[in-house]
């Protein structure tokens, strides 16, 4: 029986909602823009996405600025989290070509936020690689380093004097292992066993450098603060009466999560349980060194304590048991030793192997208080494409982030979907958002889903009040008020 937490958050608590840039903006060959690599491969036949849509038009943000601040304003929401497009601002990636179009849209969606206090929440980096760098081996090659940092050093001068909230990049470990080693999505690069460890590699080493920056450049004069978003979902042990699968579910929670929250928010270095898996499997396989590669002392430091708050998006949690993977073909996959089930007594979603689990959020909060030192934390991501069930897991779900006055867990604030928009791999099929976007018409009106009422009240009441039924009555009685007790004969008297 699911328990509900009456009471209010904190009073500087920031209930928002999130989008990205290429899941809403469309223009996406307009006003100067260059083509990411979302753009190339979803406009190119076999592009994977369900019925070859793509994000072309999307929700046409880009022309319907003024319907997103409506909507912003109309909910009341404290906080914004969108994506700058790369390819928008840099149309070949690169400073040198900057797009002062791109730019004048920001300015106009922050100053239009902050005109209606909204705190934008921005992201510097949502999956949109330019594709001009694709070109030149993408997150494979470590000169992405140096590029990502110029791009984020530039967004830091250009919109900082009014964004003290940033991400450098989002799902970083999505984007590792289903662009770099499944290909289900750009750059579509099948490499299990090699490229989503360099590309990781390369993003870990990418986001401290911008953190680093942002110290040093912009902090004393701006006061902000710098995160990444990382995917956290939650998994635990099928059966906690054997030890072989609590182990396994720690190891599922390092090789997803601790993958990159490890290094950043721990010493600077891998999970221990990752290291030894790749490195065993490795010498396995007859090679000489791990596939994961390793930071130097230097790398170590430079990495470690960059980021100011956890950022989580989460979706589901799972079940996990032990097994032993596959030594060939190598691949990350094979790497776990474990294997992740359904929770079966949890509702369902159109999208297969998410089912809308409420409670493992709680569990999930408390664990990142335990793991990582107790960071503040904003819940970046959170929904379930599942309409009809959307308020009754939204009430689950909020009244287990609730609970963090009960653990003590410092949860700061919280996004979900603005409205329906590109669902990336799952393209048009599934609406997570708060408002319904009519993709079929030239227009794309939005129109208020029910749970955009319900989220519209939550944010006003600022968490759950306790229902009139449920409330104690306090007071007197009148001074005349008779106080007595009863009887009845057949009750109490004595049978002779």
């Amino acid at each position: 029986i699911q328990m509900y937490h009456y009471g209010h958050f904190s009073q500087d608590f920031l209930w928002g909602v999130s989008s990205s840039a290429y899941q809403i903006e469309g223009g996406y060959n307009q006003d100067g823009k260059g083509p990411s690599v979302w753009d190339v491969v979803s406009n190119n036949p076999g592009s994977g996405i369900p019925e070859d849509v793509n994000g072309n038009d999307a929700c046409d943000s880009y022309n319907r600025l003024d319907e997103d601040l409506y909507m912003l304003q109309a909910l009341k929401v404290k906080s914004y989290r969108f994506s700058l497009s790369w390819s928008r601002i840099f149309p070949n990636g690169r400073r040198a070509s900057l797009n002062q179009k791109g730019i004048d849209y920001y300015n106009r969606l922050i100053d239009g936020l902050l005109a209606r206090q909204i705190t934008p929440m921005v992201t510097i980096y949502h999956w949109d690689l330019p594709q001009a760098l694709q070109d030149i081996g993408g997150w494979q090659n470590v000169q992405m380093i140096d590029i990502f940092n110029d791009y984020c050093d530039f967004c830091f001068a250009t919109f900082g004097d009014r964004v003290k909230f940033w991400m450098t990049m989002n799902d970083p470990q999505g984007l590792a292992w289903l662009g770099y080693g499944t290909g289900r999505i750009p750059p579509k690069i099948r490499e299990p066993g090699t490229a989503p460890y360099q590309v990781a590699h390369n993003l870990i080493k990418a986001h401290a450098t911008a953190y680093h920056t942002y110290d040093d450049k912009y902090r004393a004069s701006q006061g902000g603060m710098v995160s990444i978003a990382l995917n956290a979902e939650w998994v635990e042990p099928k059966d906690i009466n054997v030890p072989r699968d609590l182990v396994a579910a720690d190891r599922a929670m390092q090789f997803n999560v601790g993958w990159f929250a490890h290094p950043i928010f721990k010493n600077g270095d891998y999970p221990e349980a990752l290291k030894a898996q790749v490195l065993v499997k490795s010498e396995l396989q007859g090679l000489k060194q791990s596939r994961l590669p390793s930071f130097t002392d230097e790398e170590k430091n430079l990495i470690k304590g960059t980021a100011d708050m956890f950022c989580a998006n989460h979706y589901t949690s799972r079940l996990v048991t032990h097994v032993t993977g596959a030594l060939s073909p190598a691949s990350y996959l094979s790497d776990w030793d474990y294997q992740e089930e359904e929770i079966l007594d949890q509702p369902t979603t159109p999208i297969g192997f998410t089912r809308a689990v409420s409670f493992g959020m709680r569990r999930l909060l408390n664990w990142i208080k335990a793991e990582y030192g107790d960071p503040d934390i904003y819940i970046t991501e959170n929904s379930v494409a599942t309409p009809r069930e959307w308020v009754q897991y939204y009430k689950q779900t909020l009244t287990n982030i609730f609970s963090y006055e009960l653990d003590g867990v410092k949860v700061k604030g919280y996004a979900t979907y603005l409205m329906d928009s590109f669902q990336f791999l799952y393209g048009y099929l599934f609406g997570y958002g708060l408002h319904h976007v009519d993709f079929n018409n030239p227009n794309r009106p939005r129109t208020p889903k029910f749970s955009a009422h319900f989220y519209y009240n939550i944010i006003k009441d600022n968490g759950f009040p306790l229902p009139e039924d449920e409330k104690m009555i306090y007071g007197e009685f009148k001074k005349d008020f008779i106080w007595s007790s009863a009887t009845a004969s057949y009750q109490v008297k004595k049978l002779t």
